[in-house]
Protein backbone atom coordinates (compact mmCIF):
# COMPACT_ATOMS: atom_id res chain seq x y z
CA UNK A 1 0.00 0.00 0.00
CA UNK A 2 1.26 3.56 -1.20
CA UNK A 3 0.78 5.56 2.41
CA UNK A 4 1.87 9.10 2.42
CA UNK A 5 1.74 10.64 6.03
CA UNK A 6 0.92 14.16 7.25
CA UNK A 7 -0.89 14.53 3.98
CA UNK A 8 -1.64 18.48 4.66
CA UNK A 9 -0.40 18.03 8.23
CA UNK A 10 -3.28 19.85 9.98
CA UNK A 11 -6.35 18.15 11.98
CA UNK A 12 -9.04 19.46 13.31
CA UNK A 13 -8.90 20.67 17.14
CA UNK A 14 -10.46 22.48 19.92
CA UNK A 15 -8.78 25.25 18.69
CA UNK A 16 -10.55 25.49 15.47
CA UNK A 17 -14.10 25.17 16.77
CA UNK A 18 -16.41 28.14 16.52
CA UNK A 19 -19.73 27.38 18.41
CA UNK A 20 -22.91 30.29 18.06
CA UNK A 21 -25.65 30.70 19.76
CA UNK A 22 -28.87 33.50 20.10
CA UNK A 23 -26.36 35.51 17.17
CA UNK A 24 -23.58 35.41 19.88
CA UNK A 25 -20.10 33.51 19.46
CA UNK A 26 -19.73 31.60 22.83
CA UNK A 27 -16.20 32.12 23.85
CA UNK A 28 -16.58 30.47 27.48
CA UNK A 29 -17.05 27.12 25.99
CA UNK A 30 -15.16 24.53 26.62
CA UNK A 31 -16.86 21.04 25.25
CA UNK A 32 -20.00 20.75 23.74
CA UNK A 33 -20.99 17.21 22.94
CA UNK A 34 -23.83 16.10 20.12
CA UNK A 35 -25.16 12.64 18.83
CA UNK A 36 -28.27 11.18 17.35
CA UNK A 37 -28.97 7.50 17.87
CA UNK A 38 -31.11 5.73 15.34
CA UNK A 39 -33.04 2.87 16.60
CA UNK A 40 -32.69 -0.07 14.99
CA UNK A 41 -34.06 -4.07 15.29
CA UNK A 42 -33.48 -7.07 12.98
CA UNK A 43 -36.90 -8.60 13.05
CA UNK A 44 -37.13 -11.94 12.64
CA UNK A 45 -39.13 -14.90 10.66
CA UNK A 46 -38.18 -18.48 9.60
CA UNK A 47 -34.77 -19.56 10.43
CA UNK A 48 -32.41 -18.08 12.84
CA UNK A 49 -31.33 -14.73 10.91
CA UNK A 50 -33.21 -11.57 10.24
CA UNK A 51 -35.29 -11.71 7.67
CA UNK A 52 -36.00 -7.76 7.42
CA UNK A 53 -34.75 -4.37 9.71
CA UNK A 54 -36.62 -2.49 11.48
CA UNK A 55 -36.06 1.41 12.05
CA UNK A 56 -37.93 3.46 14.90
CA UNK A 57 -37.27 6.85 16.42
CA UNK A 58 -33.60 8.64 15.86
CA UNK A 59 -32.82 10.18 19.12
CA UNK A 60 -30.56 13.04 19.32
CA UNK A 61 -28.83 14.37 22.40
CA UNK A 62 -26.35 17.39 23.18
CA UNK A 63 -25.18 19.45 26.29
CA UNK A 64 -22.01 21.74 26.63
CA UNK A 65 -19.96 23.19 29.02
CA UNK A 66 -19.51 26.87 29.65
CA UNK A 67 -18.08 28.89 32.60
CA UNK A 68 -20.98 30.14 34.81
CA UNK A 69 -19.89 34.11 33.61
CA UNK A 70 -21.47 32.82 30.11
CA UNK A 71 -24.89 31.43 31.63
CA UNK A 72 -25.10 34.69 33.59
CA UNK A 73 -24.73 36.96 30.39
CA UNK A 74 -27.92 34.88 28.94
CA UNK A 75 -29.47 34.62 32.83
CA UNK A 76 -29.18 38.45 32.24
CA UNK A 77 -31.17 38.50 29.05
CA UNK A 78 -33.89 36.83 29.96
CA UNK A 79 -37.13 38.33 31.70
CA UNK A 80 -37.94 35.32 33.98
CA UNK A 81 -34.12 34.86 34.60
CA UNK A 82 -34.18 31.25 33.30
CA UNK A 83 -32.63 29.90 30.78
CA UNK A 84 -35.04 27.35 30.51
CA UNK A 85 -37.52 30.17 29.05
CA UNK A 86 -35.66 30.84 26.03
CA UNK A 87 -37.65 29.73 22.82
CA UNK A 88 -35.88 27.24 20.76
CA UNK A 89 -33.07 28.23 18.26
CA UNK A 90 -30.32 27.00 16.38
CA UNK A 91 -26.91 26.15 17.80
CA UNK A 92 -24.00 26.31 14.74
CA UNK A 93 -21.01 24.47 15.34
CA UNK A 94 -18.38 25.05 12.57
CA UNK A 95 -14.59 23.37 12.65
CA UNK A 96 -11.72 25.90 10.62
CA UNK A 97 -8.37 25.27 10.14
CA UNK A 98 -6.00 27.13 7.28
CA UNK A 99 -5.81 23.52 5.48
CA UNK A 100 -9.47 21.91 5.85
CA UNK A 101 -12.53 22.56 4.52
CA UNK A 102 -15.21 24.05 6.59
CA UNK A 103 -16.86 21.39 8.45
CA UNK A 104 -20.36 22.63 10.08
CA UNK A 105 -23.22 20.89 12.25
CA UNK A 106 -26.18 22.38 13.14
CA UNK A 107 -28.57 21.46 16.20
CA UNK A 108 -31.71 22.27 15.51
CA UNK A 109 -34.44 23.85 18.14
CA UNK A 110 -32.15 23.52 20.79
CA UNK A 111 -33.36 24.66 24.13
CA UNK A 112 -31.68 24.53 27.59
CA UNK A 113 -33.32 22.09 30.23
CA UNK A 114 -31.24 22.93 33.08
CA UNK A 115 -29.35 25.85 34.55
CA UNK A 116 -27.48 25.02 37.79
CA UNK A 117 -24.33 25.51 39.61
CA UNK A 118 -21.36 23.64 41.26
CA UNK A 119 -18.23 25.12 42.40
CA UNK A 120 -15.55 23.75 44.94
CA UNK A 121 -12.54 25.32 46.75
CA UNK A 122 -9.68 25.30 44.88
CA UNK A 123 -11.98 26.28 41.79
CA UNK A 124 -10.47 29.02 39.21
CA UNK A 125 -13.24 29.08 36.79
CA UNK A 126 -16.71 27.97 37.42
CA UNK A 127 -17.64 25.70 34.73
CA UNK A 128 -21.51 24.15 34.56
CA UNK A 129 -22.60 21.38 32.37
CA UNK A 130 -25.52 22.26 30.86
CA UNK A 131 -27.91 19.95 28.63
CA UNK A 132 -29.90 20.66 25.99
CA UNK A 133 -32.82 19.20 24.19
CA UNK A 134 -32.83 19.03 19.98
CA UNK A 135 -35.23 18.04 17.81
CA UNK A 136 -32.38 17.17 14.88
CA UNK A 137 -28.95 18.01 13.43
CA UNK A 138 -28.06 18.94 10.39
CA UNK A 139 -24.64 17.07 9.53
CA UNK A 140 -24.45 19.04 6.18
Amino acid sequence: MNYTPLINGVAYSWADINVQLLGKTLIGISEITYEDEQEMVDNYGAGNNPSSRGYGQNKPTASMKVEAKELERLVDAVPSGRIQDIPPFPIVVSFVNSVNRVVTHKLMNAQFKKNSRNSKAGDTNIEVEVPLIISHILWK
